[in-house]
């Protein structure tokens, strides 16, 4: 199931640079949202399955809903659609293990505090990503540049992300996962409509778009968000999120791939560095 969850998650940033093109970023997703529930709700139906009884647990699924469905995504669609390419986007988010990681030892107690390893690692993935964007910010080509703005959305869509995994962790009891997505999704379609309203871009469909939104609602929503909800639930928080880093490697090919998104040196010794980071500071100390 992890592995399945890396392949389906990395295709996300692709996707938008497929739709992206034709569609703003909001409206896209409201769309996403509208069309996902609207799978939901049948397959819940038929299988007769129980929604949340508790009101407290609609609430926890909404918060979640907010920042894993709404603010996550709003902010890397909205980045890429601003210049930002697959790779960069994916790797921005893949810091997500470094901030969960260091939240939980910070609160952890007596004994979780934030060691000279788990800094040196923190430190070390920084440098790894500063390396890739400095690239970016003096060598990125069309649909593969950095500008403060684009890379304001995705350190949001970063820190939406960490803190949905970490709230739904400690506060989102068990419960069957094509409702708890419902829910989520209606939450995060709440917040998100209102937004799309303002955009003054159309939706131009044709082939990539219709293409993009099919596996955006079937694949990524059905399939990678459930096995998301399902991951949480089932692991630790810091494990989970260290999925995460898988993703950028994964995401980097498939644009080098299809868009031909350059995989240089600098960013070969860039992803390296952040890898390693990333391993020092979610490595399990030894007894």
């Amino acid at each position: 199931m992890p592995w399945v969850f890396v392949l389906i998650w990395s295709t996300g940033f692709i996707v938008a640079r497929y739709g992206m093109p034709h569609a703003p970023p909001m409206s896209f997703l409201a769309v996403r949202y509208a069309l996902s529930i609207a799978c939901f709700l049948p397959w819940i139906w038929w299988m007769g399955v129980r929604w949340p009884a508790d009101r407290r647990q609609w609430l926890h699924l909404g918060v979640t809903g907010v920042l894993m469905h709404g603010l996550y995504l709003g902010g890397v669609w909205a980045a890429v659609k601003a210049g930002m390419g697959s790779g960069l986007s994916s790797l921005v988010v893949g810091l997500q293990p470094v901030l969960t990681a260091l939240w939980l030892t910070a609160v952890g107690g007596v004994g979780a505090q934030v060691s000279r390893r788990q800094w040196l690692g923190l430190l070390l993935g920084l440098g790894g990503l500063v390396l890739v964007v400095s690239r970016k910010f003096t060598a990125g080509g069309p649909g593969d540049t950095a500008t403060w703005q684009n890379l304001s959305m995705a350190v949001a869509a970063l820190l939406a992300i960490t803190a949905g995994t970490l709230y739904q962790k400690r506060f989102v009891q068990p419960c069957d996962v094509r409702t708890a997505n419902a829910v989520q999704l209606m939450a995060a379609l709440l917040v998100t409509l209102p937004l799309a309203l303002w955009e003054t871009e159309a939706m131009r469909w044709n082939a990539e778009l219709a293409g993009a939104m099919a596996w955006s609602v079937l694949g990524l929503t059905l399939g990678g968000s459930s096995l998301l909800y399902l991951l949480i639930q089932r692991g630790a928080a810091a494990s989970v999120s260290s999925l995460m880093y898988l993703v950028p490697p994964c995401t980097a090919l498939i644009a080098w791939l299809l868009f031909a998104e350059p995989i240089t040196t600098t960013t070969l010794a860039g992803t390296a560095l952040t890898a390693l980071g990333v391993s020092l500071v979610v490595r399990s100390p030894k007894p």
